[in-house]
């Protein structure tokens, strides 16, 4: 499989290698003032660049006929419209906040504990998330995410970084060197606090799933995310 890495950044990197161990070549890889020269010879093109490159990367896949997966986040108020663009171009599109295989059953676990806490009002949600000093945007991705999967199983109608009404999840957002990302919610009484954490080792997970990701969206047309790839 060909594949064009957008971004290539210490993700970038890291997702190379494992696609040369995984037997794939690498014909693009663009750095942000780079152009998209060598993107036409790409089977699947893998986006983590930054959020202001991130549309125009979907976006030149899309009009290519690219099947692209992108783990870019920070540029989410797009994403409906790059949605469109691949119905509109019959295109594949699979984005992740977070393609880890651990998160992404820890997505699954914070749905199910969600639904359960919503039956015990006495309990308020709150979140953090803490990543490396080189992410630009907070909170998370993943934080966001999770935000939005308690949203649609409780009472809750948002989320805030500061000052959070009592209708919204509170998530602090902190940024400490070489951190690759520790996501927790908190659920809090008066008598006890319920926590479930994931934390990752390193970025290795990440890149190993956002491979995977493009080798299962290959041959495929329409908007998908990482549980499509993973069947969760």
């Amino acid at each position: 499989m060909k594949i064009a890495l957008l971004g290539y950044g210490r993700m970038g990197q890291i997702i190379e290698r494992i696609a040369l161990e995984r037997g794939h070549d690498i014909v693009l890889r663009k750095k942000s003032a780079d152009s998209f020269d060598g993107l036409e010879n790409a089977d699947v093109a893998i986006d983590f660049s930054v959020p202001d490159a991130a549309v125009g990367n979907i976006t030149a896949c899309l009009e290519g006929g690219i099947p692209v997966v992108s783990g870019t986040t920070g540029w989410l108020d797009n994403f409906h419209k790059m949605a469109g663009l691949c119905e509109d171009k019959n295109g594949a599109f699979l984005y992740g906040s977070n393609f880890s295989l651990g998160v992404n059953l820890f997505f699954n676990l914070n749905e199910q504990l969600a639904k359960m806490m919503a039956k015990f009002p006495d309990y308020k949600v709150r979140m953090k998330e803490i990543h490396h000093t080189q992410k630009l945007d907070a909170p998370s991705g993943t934080a966001i995410s999770l935000a939005k999967d308690i949203i649609e199983n409780s009472d809750y109608s948002s989320w805030a970084l500061s000052d959070a009404k009592s209708d919204e999840i509170l998530i602090e957002a902190k940024r400490i060197e070489n951190v690759p990302g520790t996501h927790t919610v908190f659920y809090d009484s008066d008598v006890d606090r319920i926590e479930i954490t994931h934390t990752a080792h390193s970025r290795e997970g990440f890149a190993y799933g956002a491979v995977i990701a493009s080798e299962w969206l290959v041959g495929k047309t329409g908007v998908f995310s990482m549980k499509d790839v993973l069947a969760i």
